[in-house]
């Protein structure tokens, strides 16, 4: 038994093809609908039309990402409560019509950030890397909101301060868009303006209160799950780290264990990835594997080089910090289980997550990370890692 491999497709808008895709060995599709906007519900005819366009192409629609959690559920306020019954129709409707897997995150505002999306590689591609001085360069002299040098140390504020006094202008006026990409698929991004507002948003929302506005939409949301067949699997902060003031709840593994222990369903899952908790320096990503292999729906893995002070670079995806053999061997020891006790979700999707820019695909524009190339050169090696380790599992009985 493989996993199964999937690629993810931003829809028809997405440069890279579902006849490119079926040349690179993916069987499943990872989508949504980005169109739509973000709290209200996914009517039954657009899932479906969606649905078929993939099955067309001869992939399986195998799962959601995402399906998006509007700010105000994360700060439970205003809309909250319709949002949460938007959200639970969505999901009932997504199941009647067959997909039964939905990534998703709780990190307020930004999706992901990183501080540099065009890096040299060693070898002549092109990576993304995240630089906690140009964060805090950022934080401290573009946004300079109230309060934000009691964020950082005294020598972390003069590591800043040498980057931001090298920068020209346009350096300077760039920093926004390098920390703030906007959500992937959307192609939006925020203006400083919005950004400081939406910042201001979660002025009162601590660690203490996201928690406990995650945990509420978990009771909320699991039965509906629940009812309609669908396995929701939490996104790790990426960084897993505090970013810009904003809580950070989903980092490490007592984080996974406090959502996970909120609802206890098998409904309320994770989506492991590994390039997001292998940026934690002190994250063992192998362990956390082991550790909730039974609750992990969804599987991206990429592989990061991470240093003390939460700084990364993606790396090649086998190379890096994560244990990407370790990794592997127990999600597939954790297939066979399921597999041997009968359980039905045992496919366990797993998708090459990010890329580096690379070959005929230098010059083109890309979602940053999410290139033809760099994927499938990454999904190739994942495959033969794969292999390995399932004959040498065999060989062992």
């Amino acid at each position: 038994m493989a996993f199964e491999q999937s690629w993810r497709w931003y829809g028809p808008t997405d440069p890279i093809s579902l006849t490119q895709i079926r040349q690179v060995g993916a069987t499943g599709i990872v989508t949504a609908l980005h169109h739509i906007p973000y709290g209200a519900v996914w009517p039954v005819d657009e899932i479906m039309k969606r649905k078929k366009m993939v099955e067309a192409a001869g992939f399986r629609w195998t799962v959601v990402e995402s399906l998006p959690v509007h700010e105000n559920i994360k700060k439970r306020k205003r809309n909250h409560r319709e949002l949460i019954s938007n959200y639970q129709q969505s999901l009932r409707n997504l199941g009647s019509c067959g997909i039964d897997t939905v990534c998703y995150n709780f990190m307020p505002i930004l999706d992901w950030s990183r501080t540099d999306v065009d890096v040299p590689f060693r070898d002549g591609s092109r990576t993304t890397n995240f630089q906690e001085r140009i964060v805090a360069a950022f934080d401290l002299f573009e946004l300079q909101r109230p309060g934000t040098e009691k964020r950082y140390t005294p020598s972390e504020i003069s590591a800043a301060q040498r980057y931001f006094d090298g920068l020209d202008a346009a350096e300077k006026e760039g920093l926004l868009r390098m920390v703030v990409l906007g959500l992937p698929g959307s192609g939006e991004t925020l203006t400083l303006q919005e950004l400081k507002d939406a910042l201001k948003e979660y002025d009162d929302v601590g660690d203490a209160d996201l928690r406990g506005n995650l945990h509420h939409f978990l009771k909320e949301v699991t039965p509906a799950a629940e009812e309609a067949g669908v396995l929701l699997a939490i996104h790790p902060d990426d960084p897993p780290r505090p970013l810009l003031g904003l809580p950070r709840i989903v980092s490490n593994a007592e984080d996974i264990a406090q959502l996970l222990g909120a609802s206890p369903s098998l409904h309320n899952g994770l989506t492991l990835c590994t390039g997001s908790l292998g940026a934690g320096y002190t994250n063992d990503v192998a362990g956390i594997t082991r550790r909730f292999a039974d609750r992990i729906h969804f599987v991206h893995l990429r592989n990061v080089r991470r240093n003390p002070e939460g700084d990364f670079l993606e790396e090649n995806h086998l190379d890096g910090d994560v244990d990407m053999y370790g990794v592997m061997k127990e999600l597939l020891l954790e297939q066979q289980r399921r597999v041997r006790e009968g359980i039905g979700h045992h496919r366990m999707p797993m998708r090459p997550d990010h890329g580096h820019l690379m070959l005929d695909d230098l010059g083109k524009r890309y979602y940053p990370g999410y290139s033809l190339y760099g994927r499938m050169r990454g999904l190739a090696e994942l495959r033969g890692l794969e292999l390995g380790i399932l004959r040498s599992l065999q060989d062992a009985r």
